[in-house]
């Protein structure tokens, strides 16, 4: 089985609205990310997010032809990850993380991850670094430094793992008392690399202007 974990219990504080709640195109911002995983053809979709934002979005009584549950989130967003891990079918072989506040994922998107993942246990939604980067003092003030962006890559989501070596890489995290920003920063902490996946505008909604030129996006993609 391919199940995904749909990551929404933040505050959403910079944005200084409940960006999960606010519509893009007329549907909540958590709604699209929802509804590109079941498009994309999971077996079952698991959203980490408290109840007032299960029912503000509408996913309380949504209808969807898989199984879309919802369970509570922790304090720092690995203990939300390992939430809805845990709350996964016990025969999900892999599974899918992404972030709820990334509304523009595509199914085939999503697709071209999972088959990377498949190939090699784990991969990753990410896009390569094209800004100038510069490096600032304690005044945020430019250096005289030249920053290579040579092999960068932004990270995004969804990452993908074979459940077993995600679930090994959080054990490993535990184990080591560590804190990690995503699961690709987890397997790596288990010595597993991930191959990164480029699918195209997959924006984060985080300011208040994002969710303009996420609205801008979406209705001028093909």
């Amino acid at each position: 089985m391919f199940c995904a974990v749909i990551v929404a219990a933040g505050s959403g504080r910079r944005a200084g609205f409940d960006k999960l709640a606010a519509l893009l195109d007329g549907v909540p911002v958590l709604r699209r990310s929802v509804d590109a995983f079941v498009a994309a053809g999971c077996d079952a979709v698991v959203v980490v997010c408290p109840p007032e934002r299960w029912e503000s979005t509408g996913l309380a009584s949504a209808s969807f032809p898989v199984p879309v549950t919802r369970v509570d989130g922790g304090a720092e967003r690995q203990d939300s990850v390992a939430a809805g891990l845990q709350a996964l079918p016990p025969q999900t072989q892999l599974v899918a993380v992404h972030d709820g506040a990334r509304p523009l994922i595509t199914a085939e998107g999503i697709r071209r991850c999972a088959e990377a993942a498949r190939e090699c246990g784990a991969a990753a939604c990410a896009h390569p670094v094209v800004d100038t980067l510069k490096r600032a003092d304690e005044h945020d003030c430019s250096l005289p430094e030249a920053v290579s962006r040579e092999h960068l890559w932004g990270m995004e989501t969804p990452q993908v793992f074979r459940l077993t070596l995600l679930q090994e890489a959080y054990r490993t995290v535990r184990e080591r008392g560590l804190a990690v920003t995503d699961e690709v920063s987890a397997v790596e902490a288990a010595g597993v690399q991930t191959r990164l996946v480029q699918v195209g505008p997959n924006m984060k909604i985080t300011m208040p202007g994002d969710l303009e030129l996420a609205e801008l996006i979406w209705k001028h993609r093909p």
